[in-house]
């Protein structure tokens, strides 16, 4: 008997199966990744948003090499570095 997987997505953006569930969700569209609890994707996804475009990650380092920006509800001083790294290369 097979166990569950999930399909995650890796640093070069191609889906992949994996055995162990995803530890961040990001949404594919805004390029963002954050907590499985985060508020702002809770909300969107009662309104029967953002599933369409929900992936999954392994850890940080993946969704970071990805392309993808740190949510600023649910990872506030994370998207602050990140902004402040962002405006400085401008």
């Amino acid at each position: 008997m097979t166990g569950k997987t999930y399909t995650l997505l890796g640093a070069d953006r191609t889906p992949y199966e994996s055995a162990t569930p995803g530890a961040l969700g990001g949404h594919r569209a805004g390029r963002l990744y954050g907590r499985m609890d985060c508020p702002s994707a809770l909300r969107s996804i009662a309104k029967g948003g953002y599933v369409t475009n929900r992936v999954f990650f392994a850890d940080e380092a993946t969704a970071i090499a990805a392309g993808f920006r740190p949510c600023g509800t649910c990872l506030p001083e994370k998207y602050a570095a990140w902004k402040h790294t962002r405006d400085q290369a401008r």
